[in-house]
Order: C-alpha cells, then sequence, then structure tokens
C-alpha cells in the first residue's frame, strides 16, 4: 500500500522574521522534523513567505500588486535555495511546485498535477508548493495559502492538514489553545481575533473556514504552533495545537476534486425544495433557485447555500450565472446534472 499524504502548511510568520527574510534556526528544525516524518508519509509542503523574503531587494517597496509579484519572484528563489540546503542535511531533496487556480479547476490540469506529484513522491522527493503569485491575474489578497493547502488536502485525499500559525492553535477568550473542536459553530469562529502578521495574508478566521471544508471532506485538520520541542510530530499525536475532527464521508476521487475546486467560484442560494430533491439525488433546477450571488461561467464550479446561508453542496455548472438570472423560476431549467453535485 502507498503511504498516505500529509499536507504542511507553513505560515510567513512562522518561517521568517519581522523584517521578512527566512529565520533560518526556524527553517533548519521544520526540515528536521520533516525528514522524520517523511518514511512514514507522502508529504507535500506549502510554503508562504516569498514576497517577505523577496521585498528587499525591491528599490522603494510600497507593496502594490506589480511589486509583490516581483517580490515573489525574488522570494521564491531565495526560500527554495534554503529548503534545499537545510534538507539535504537529511538526504532529501525537494522540488518546487507553483500552483494556480485554473490547476485545479480543470479536471485534466488536476491529473496531470497529481502524476506529478506521484512520481515526486515515487522518487522520495518532497514538492514544496507555492501559489505562482509571479503571474496570477487576480490580487494575491483574495487567496492566501491556506486555501491552497486545502485545494491539495482535498484534491489528493490526505489523510491530515497541519496549518501552522504563529500562534500555536485556535485560541480561547483567555488565550488558551483549544485542544479539540469536534464541530464548528458560532462559537468556535466567535473567539476568532480579527489581526494577522504584517507580512502574511491569511489569519485564523482563513484557516478556520478551509479547516471547516476539509474537514466536511474526511480530512483531519491540525493547526499548530513550532515554539514547543518536536512541535510538528507531536501536533500530528493530537498531543499539541488544535486538532479538528473530520466527518465520516465516502466520495469517489471525482467527487473529492469536484469539492475541492469549489473554493474558487461564486455561490446560488437554493429554497428548501431543492436542498430536498438534492439530497434524493436529483439534480439542481433554476425554479428552486433564490438568489445568484456571484458571476460564474458555464462548466465553472458553484458553492451551493440553504435559506440559512450555510453550504449544503458544490456543484459544476451547466449554465452560466447570467443564463441563470434571466431564468429564475422558470420549469425544467437544469443549472446542475446530480453526476455533478457533491453534497456536504
Amino acid at each position: 500500500m502507498s503511504k498516505p499524504v500529509l499536507v504542511l502548511k507553513f505560515g510567513t510568520a512562522s518561517i521568517t522574521k519581522p523584517t521578512g527574510e527566512p529565520n533560518e534556526p526556524v527553517m533548519v528544525d521544520i526540515a528536521r522534523q520533516v525528514a522524520a516524518l517523511h518514511p512514514h508519509y507522502r508529504i507535500v509542503l506549502v510554503s508562504s513567505g516569498a514576497v517577505g523574503a523577496g521585498k528587499s531587494l525591491i528599490r522603494d517597496y510600497k507593496g502594490d500588486i506589480t511589486q509583490r509579484k516581483a517580490a515573489a519572484a525574488v522570494g521564491n528563489l531565495l526560500l527554495l535555495n534554503q529548503y534545499s540546503r537545510f534538507f539535504s542535511i537529511y538526504g532529501i531533496s525537494i522540488a518546487q511546485s507553483l500552483c494556480e487556480r485554473h490547476h485545479f479547476a480543470s479536471r485534466d490540469q488536476f491529473l496531470q498535477l497529481k502524476q506529478t506529484y506521484e512520481e515526486l513522491w515515487d522518487n522520495d522527493l518532497i514538492p514544496i508548493a507555492n501559489e505562482n503569485d509571479v503571474v496570477s491575474d487576480r490580487e494575491l489578497k483574495f487567496s492566501d495559502n491556506d486555501e491552497l493547502a486545502t485545494l491539495i488536502a482535498v484534491g489528493f485525499g490526505a489523510e491530515a492538514l497541519m496549518l501552522c500559525t504563529s500562534v500555536g492553535g485556535l485560541l480561547d477568550a483567555n488565550g488558551q489553545i483549544i485542544p479539540k473542536v469536534v464541530e464548528f459553530d458560532e462559537r468556535v469562529f466567535g473567539v476568532v481575533r480579527t489581526d494577522k502578521s504584517s507580512l502574511g495574508l491569511g489569519g485564523m478566521a482563513s484557516k478556520l473556514t478551509f479547516a471547516k471544508l476539509a474537514t466536511r471532506m474526511g480530512i483531519r485538520v491540525v493547526i499548530f504552533g513550532l515554539k514547543e520541542p518536536d512541535s510538528l510530530g507531536r501536533a500530528l499525536k493530537g498531543e499539541t495545537g488544535t486538532e479538528f475532527t473530520p466527518h465520516p464521508i465516502t466520495l469517489s476521487a471525482r467527487n473529492r476534486w469536484l469539492a475541492s475546486g469549489s473554493l474558487a467560484v461564486g455561490r446560488v442560494q437554493i429554497d428548501a425544495g431543492a436542498v430536498r430533491a438534492l439530497k434524493q439525488r436529483r439534480s439542481l433546477l433554476a425554479v428552486g433557485v433564490r438568489a445568484v450571488l456571484n458571476d460564474f461561467a458555464t462548466g465553472e464550479l458553484v458553492e451551493i447555500i440553504n435559506e440559512e446561508q450555510e453550504t449544503v453542496a458544490v456543484a459544476r455548472t451547466r449554465i452560466s450565472s447570467e443564463t441563470l438570472s434571466q431564468q429564475l423560476n422558470q420549469q425544467n431549467v437544469e443549472v446542475a446534472n446530480a453526476n455533478d453535485i457533491v453534497l456536504l
């Protein structure tokens, strides 16, 4: 049997100094701890920090989108060189994987990505993934590597998704780490502080949003920190950080991919009758749609929410948002076929 997949995400604040330069002692320790897990897992390391690492080499850096792309182009090389140097101590070679959203939105491209990763794993290499900020056509603030790590974890059916944070886990009102979360409710999101590091794009709210989706897809999620000795291995055992319990779920590889792609697109709201129809494995018809909340094209993936604003499914659409808006309440207009809908 092949080894289980483990996705590890390290944020900017975790691996860089306040000035943005890579924190070498921390990265050395990450390499040591990941090397200990390497014989037991197929590992993907998702690493932020490229923009912070490269911005000092951009003159008059003010942080606009073009400068961020240029800083990422420089910083990616700096980070990969550091990772390569530190992992080589343990006889491990790494590979770079710069990802874009269309790599997950297209089934063919996702399968190519999966085949590449499997070839890397078969050769005992660790892919280090990051968003391809240099050519991204959308502002970086709309995406972070928590999302990329979740896309990879869900699409590859990972056993666990581990998100590293500078605070060490989800904190309660008294600043203490909550060791375990079984269900996501208002209390969980209610304890989130809205601040985040000055260098990173994500925060705890982002981590919880994607942790919620990953657990719905049957993936165990752990939010942890690096301040304690051997924190990575201990967090994987549930001894430190915050563990989020996965839901029991049985989905085909195609439907896991379909669900993972839902992160990047719009939403439609449906009525109670349409919710019942979906649960009976029927198609989504325009007559059951209450509102089109975001624009999307034919064939793109949408999140389907109920009247209580809860996500009930994701689906690949048969018509565009423009056509759907024109045909709301019409009978026999298929928005998404039952075969292209995944219930959550």
